[in-house]
């Protein structure tokens, strides 16, 4: 069969064979058409998209420098366009490329961390930008160091140390539009003490022990230490559930509750060891100091541990008098056995560790013995009466 036709030529009276075009070259038509029409399509859908991401060559923008004050969240990871598409839905700008556009001049955008800032709606893009890299506009910056507690801490002489309470309540404090928006430590004490402590978000294995707990000290040991950002203009109950369901990720994050599985304790007494171990030594000796603790628990032996008598008396002192130690109180180790009913701090992850795998020994004593918080350790009381002096001629205890 060929493809060929018999065309009638009238100069020649005769017919003459045309070749029909080949499959193969209409083929190739059609595709270089398509290909033509598919880049048509998507040069134009990407210009589209573009002009929707970025508005080329115009977009909406307010003027000035804007009008009432909002607070915004910039969270972990956020990208410059996710901090603009944030200010977009609380009307601070008018367009993400509002914000965007005027960022491209400013490196300091790139650095804005997570937390909540206080900026004004209906602002230019370029104000935005000014505002949200302010010193001043990052708000609800709370720090916890190791072994901060609940309560306040009194020194006999110089400036209170604030507690977890009361820095919560200054984390807390914001100006918006000429208006405060601080929680009084009372209105924190008030709600720690009624609250349902599933409902705040207090960890499955930490809720019935510490509803146990007396009411001033039921979320205490159960605020890791750390950087937290807490949203001013929350309330009270809405700031402890902001700070305990972060603090409850970082303890998961520590090993709890899996890691006291092989410690014959439950995950709330290693917790409460952990904080004993994180007020009573400095890191360098939690391990030993763990070890210390387990000994003695296991003969039975009073903890005597400064520390717990120090904790009902909201004081830094090292040492304790014979009054102090007489004091009828849950915590008083030089009278009661065992661990304290709650946590008597904010456990790091370090002393954590401690409390789970103790260092290997038979120490049943120790003393801070260095002036840079070092202690000496012993077995026997004899020992450790010596360990004392010396702590006493060095001027460390």
């Amino acid at each position: 069969m060929t493809d060929d036709l018999d065309i009638f030529d009238p100069h020649t009276d005769r017919r003459r064979p045309v070749r029909k075009p080949s499959k193969r070259k209409k083929n190739r038509k059609f595709v270089w058409i398509g290909l033509a029409v598919v880049l048509v399509l998507i040069a134009g859908g990407g210009y589209y998209g573009l002009r929707q991401i970025m508005d080329i060559g115009e977009y909406d923008d307010y003027s000035g420098q804007g009008e009432n004050q909002v607070v915004i969240e910039v969270e972990s990871g956020d990208s410059t366009g996710d901090i603009a598409a944030s200010l977009v839905e609380s009307d601070v700008v008018a367009s993400s490329s509002a914000f965007i556009v005027a960022a491209e001049s400013d490196d300091r955008v790139r650095a804005v961390q997570p937390g909540f800032y206080v900026m004004k709606t209906k602002s230019s893009g370029e104000a935005a930008v000014g505002q949200i890299v302010a010193a001043e506009a990052k708000v609800g910056h709370l720090e916890i160091i190791p072994g901060t507690q609940l309560h306040d801490i009194i020194p006999e002489q110089g400036k209170v140390n604030p507690g977890i309470v009361s820095q919560l309540a200054e984390a807390s404090c914001a100006e918006l539009n000429g208006e405060s928006t601080c929680v009084p430590p009372e209105q924190l004490w008030d709600s720690m003490r009624k609250a349902d402590l599933a409902a705040l978000g207090v960890p499955d294995w930490a809720v019935e022990p510490a509803s146990r707990a007396a009411p001033d000290r039921r979320l205490e040991g159960l605020i890791m230490p750390g950087v937290y950002n807490v949203r001013p203009g929350a309330t009270a109950d809405e700031l402890w559930t902001m700070l305990i369901a972060d603090s409850a990720t970082r303890m998961q994050a520590a090993g709890l509750p899996d890691v006291a599985n092989e410690t014959g304790f439950t995950p709330y007494q290693v917790l409460t060891m952990a904080s004993l171990i994180e007020r009573e030594a400095i890191e360098g000796d939690f391990r030993k100091v763990s070890r210390v603790t387990y000994n003695r628990l296991a003969e039975h032996m009073r903890l005597q541990y400064d520390s717990t008598v120090n904790y009902v008396l909201d004081r830094p002192t090292i040492r304790t008098n014979a009054e102090d130690r007489n004091n009828d109180n849950p915590y008083n180790t030089y009278e009661n056995t065992g661990l304290t009913p709650t946590p008597i701090s904010a456990p790091s992850k370090s002393a954590i560790e401690a409390a789970v795998s103790p260092e290997k020994g038979p120490w049943l004593y120790f003393v801070r013995c260095q002036t840079d918080g070092t202690s000496c350790f012993a077995v026997t009381d004899e020992e450790h009466q010596q360990n004392v002096d010396v702590a006493l001629e060095r001027g460390a205890y």
